[in-house]
């Protein structure tokens, strides 16, 4: 996924609102808890004023006490105002980070495999934590910061005025000399900013892939080489990181020091104003306490000001994540499927990977599957067996021809229901990180323990699965690290055929067995697959040779078809991989068609 152009605003944070606008109404609460704690610090200034003035100067210890209890009743309301404040922004920032992380983890699982082959899962789980990360901080913490010190720099100012019209016009005039770095800076940490989020999707993306590939990476002894990538990877992201955080710095000092010589200036001219009687002392008071909420104020949306910039361009990333269409998608209006057809059609189906345009995987590949068939798909590596189990599949969609089933084009079938009707056991098994019983549910997961023991029993898994420690309730770890890779094959020939579907794709489902399993698994498929719809990818022409019909592919076309006796006297490629294969009879496993 190429990275997007460096954010110079913050307004991709509207495009939260979808995601705040359903708590309109906590937000009223909190942003009402927001002003009133805001009046109640304003409020502090005037009542120090009339305590020095009508107080202290005056010796009215009536006075005094009336207004420390005044003080005091502020105080409590600001300080309930301020944790309900808190209480609901954070609720705020913790319930729209966890919808946004929802809603992009969900528009990824429906995105098609196209997706991932630009785009790196390592820097989709950095979208789904260190960006949603940001987004949280700005939403639960910095938003309704930068709100108060807006509500106090916009009270402050006011009350500056009122108080005081000559020493205000300075206080605005030198405002205007902060208005400059923020500017100059900001646009800096932006950029900044930016590029360090990248850098970290990019440490993670690098993290993910070598973890995944841990065996390969420890027998080929990479792992100093693999440590020293990742500290580059991690230090490359460190010194960026390390610039924004240096912009932000002179950011906060610049702003914070020409803010305070303001200050200083203006209150020594208020001090010259109190020596010649132009003010009084609890004015000049009122004054300075406005002067310091004023510039704390301004240091503090400087500040929260760096922190929307960041999730500006968080917010960039994932709602472009979010904007990204997959082109394999439900039509508008599907049709229902007829329980009873033709089968499956094949015609004229032309297609390229989208990373690989111009190289045809399947070139006018026409094929029709009766109901019922058992047809067996063979060929070199690279013939578009596994193509063809993907475009049945709509993982992808066909860039020429169509593909029936039942007489309906699949386009226009939901992908749900034509996804619900195919069962597949893939050569590379997928093991989830969670119990046997949870594996073979993936299936159907309203299954009963009885079925789930059934489809164990019947992909010849149950005596091992027995022998576990915790027999269906023993957990696999990731990947299903605890099983050998025959096991594994096993736990998703049990799923599929939990399943129970029409259809069943099998890539080389025996491909990892012993030979007394493979007989046994065998035989369960061949009870699976009877009175049903299956294709089969051979590996191994052993295992298909009571196939109804064998289909011979090379480069995207059937150049044969028909049975192994049938093939071996017509198809000269058929009869060059089995003479491969065989030798006195006897497979030769080195010579396997990948």
């Amino acid at each position: 996924m190429p990275s997007p152009s460096p954010t110079r605003r913050i307004t991709p944070l509207l495009g939260l609102l979808p995601f705040l606008r359903p708590f309109l109404g906590r937000w009223i609460a909190a942003f009402t808890a927001l002003a009133v704690a805001a009046g109640a610090t304003l409020t502090l200034p005037v009542a120090f004023r009339h305590l020095i003035d009508q107080g202290f100067a005056a010796g009215n210890r009536g006075h005094i006490d009336r207004y420390f209890i005044a003080l005091f009743a502020v105080s409590m309301v600001l300080a309930a105002a301020t944790a309900l404040r808190f209480y609901w922004v954070s609720w705020l920032g913790e319930r729209t980070t966890a919808d946004l992380r929802r809603a992009v983890y969900e528009h990824v699982l429906r995105m098609s495999p196209q997706f991932f082959e630009t785009t790196q899962t390592g820097e989709v789980l950095s979208r789904l934590t260190t960006d949603t990360t940001l987004i949280q901080t700005v939403v639960g913490t910095s938003l309704s910061m930068g709100l108060r010190n807006a509500f106090l720099l916009l009270g402050g100012l006011t009350m500056l005025i009122v108080t005081s019209p000559a020493l205000s016009g300075y206080i605005l005039l030198t405002l205007l000399l902060v208005i400059a770095p923020i500017l100059v800076f900001g646009r800096q940490v932006r950029r900044l900013s930016k590029a360090s989020q990248d850098k970290v999707a990019n440490a993670s993306a690098l993290a993910g892939e070598i973890l995944n590939a841990m065996p390969t990476v420890q027998s080929f002894t990479r792992e100093p080489y693999e440590a020293a990538r990742f500290a580059a990877s991690v230090e490359s992201a460190y010194a960026t990181a390390l610039q924004r955080i240096r912009a932000r710095s002179w950011l906060t000092a610049v702003v914070i020091l020409l803010v305070f010589a303001a200050v200083v200036f203006v209150l020594w001219l208020g001090a010259q104003a109190v020596m010649d009687g132009r003010m009084s002392a609890g004015e000049l008071s009122q004054f300075i306490l406005y002067a310091v909420v004023t510039a704390g104020a301004v240091g503090g949306i400087a500040e929260v000001w760096g922190d929307l910039q960041r999730a500006a361009g968080a917010a960039e990333r994932l709602l472009e994540l979010l904007a990204l269409q997959s082109p394999v998608a439900d039509t508008g209006l599907p049709l229902p499927l007829p329980q009873q057809g033709e089968g499956l059609r094949f015609e004229a189906v032309g297609f390229a990977y989208p990373s690989r345009p111009g190289i045809a995987a399947l070139d006018d590949l026409t094929l029709h599957i009766q109901p019922g068939e058992h047809v067996a798909l063979v060929g070199p590596s690279g013939a578009g067996k596994t193509t063809l189990f993907q475009l049945l599949l709509r993982l992808y969609d066909p860039q020429h021809g169509r593909i029936t089933f039942n007489g309906i084009a699949t386009h226009d079938l939901a992908l749900a229901e034509l996804r619900s009707q195919i069962g597949v056991v893939l050569q590379e098994t997928v093991i989830f990180a969670g119990s046997v019983a949870d594996n073979i549910r993936y299936g159907r997961l309203d299954a009963s323990d009885s079925e789930v023991r059934a489809a164990a029993e019947m992909a010849a898994a149950s005596d091992f699965v027995d022998a576990l420690p915790e027999g269906y309730d023993t957990f696999l770890g990731e990947r299903g690290v605890r099983l050998s890779g025959g096991q594994r094959q096993r736990i998703a020939i049990a799923r599929a055929i939990l399943k129970n579907p029409p259809i069943l794709l099998l890539d080389e489902a025996t491909s990892a067995l012993d030979a007394a399993s493979e007989r046994a698994v065998q035989q369960a498929l061949d009870n699976a697959a009877h009175n049903r719809t299956t294709l089969v990818i051979a590996h191994r022409l052993a295992t298909v040779q009571q196939a109804d019909r064998i289909v011979v592919l090379e480069h995207g076309r059937i150049v044969a078809e028909g049975s192994h006796a049938e093939l071996l006297a017509s198809s000269p490629l058929y009869a060059r991989l089995a003479a491969l294969q065989f030798a006195d009879g006897a497979p030769i496993e080195a010579h396997r068609m990948v």
